[in-house]
C-alpha cells in the first residue's frame, strides 16, 4: 500500500510518516499543495492524507482538482476547523474523512485503514457491469431494461459489489463496509444475502454476473459463469 501525505508542519509531517513507515506502508510526502497535486495525479496512490492549509496550492483546491479528473483515489483531510459548516464543505469537496488537528496517530491510523480496507470508490452517479445498470440518484436497478427490486440492505451489497468490479472482495470486507460491524467468523449473513441477491440478478440470464471466489469471497464482473 502506497500513501502520499501532503502536509507543510515539518513536526506534523514527520511523527504520520515515521508512524505509517513502522506500519510498513510506503510513503511518499509532499511540503506544498502545486507539488502534492502532481504528485497525485502522477503516481497511483491507495490513499491520500491531505493538509488543508498549504502553500502555493491549498488543499480544498488540490482536492477538487482531483475530483475533477475523476479521481477515486480515498482522501483524508487534515484541518484545524471544526464547524459543522467547514465539515459539509469538504465532503461537499469530495473528502472521504477528515481528522481535525490535534490529533493522536492511533486514530488517524484507524481512518486510514478503514479508507485503504474500502478501496478506490466510484463516483459516477450510475454504476454498469455488464447489462446491469444501478442509479445511485433513483436508486433503481435495472438489468437488461428491466427493474429489479432490491431490499436497502440487498441495494448496499449489491452497490458496494458494483463500484469495486472485477475485485475480490472478502466477507469480512463485506460485512464491514454493509453491516458496519467486525466479522465474527461465525455469521453466515454475507452468504445469505449473496443469494438473496443471485436469485433477482442472476436468475434466468445467460450470463452471471455475481462469482464466488472460492477461499476468498465474492465479486461481480461481467461475462462468465458464477
Amino acid at each position: 500500500m502506497r500513501i502520499l501525505l501532503v502536509e507543510d508542519e515539518p513536526k506534523v509531517s514527520g511523527f504520520v510518516e515515521r508512524g505509517l513507515a513502522a506500519e510498513r506502508y510506503a510513503v511518499d510526502v509532499s511540503a506544498d499543495g502545486r507539488d502534492g497535486l502532481e504528485m497525485a495525479q502522477t503516481y497511483p496512490y491507495d490513499l491520500i492524507i491531505l493538509d488543508l492549509m498549504l502553500p502555493r496550492l491549498d488543499g480544498r483546491e488540490v482536492l477538487q482538482r482531483l475530483r475533477h479528473k475523476d479521481a477515486c483515489v480515498p482522501v483524508l483531510v487534515l484541518t484545524a476547523r471544526d464547524s459543522i459548516e467547514d465539515k459539509v464543505r469538504l465532503f461537499e469537496s469530495g473528502a472521504d474523512d477528515y481528522l481535525t488537528k490535534p490529533f493522536a496517530f492511533a486514530e488517524l491510523l484507524v481512518r486510514a485503514k478503514a479508507l485503504l480496507r474500502r478501496g478506490p470508490v466510484n463516483r459516477s452517479s450510475t454504476l454498469m457491469v455488464g447489462d446491469l445498470e444501478l442509479d445511485r440518484l433513483t436508486q433503481q436497478i435495472k438489468r437488461g431494461g428491466r427493474r429489479i427490486e432490491l431490499t436497502a440492505k440487498e441495494y448496499s451489497l449489491l452497490e458496494y459489489l458494483m463500484q469495486n468490479a472485477e475485485r475480490v472482495l472478502s466477507r469480512n470486507m463485506i460485512i464491514e463496509h454493509v453491516w458496519d460491524q467486525s466479522f465474527d467468523g461465525v455469521t453466515n449473513i454475507v452468504d445469505v444475502y449473496v443469494r438473496h441477491l443471485r436469485s433477482k440478478v442472476d436468475d434466468g440470464q445467460e450470463s452471471k454476473l455475481i462469482r464466488t471466489v472460492r477461499g476468498a469471497g465474492y465479486m461481480i464482473r461481467a461475462g462468465g459463469e458464477a
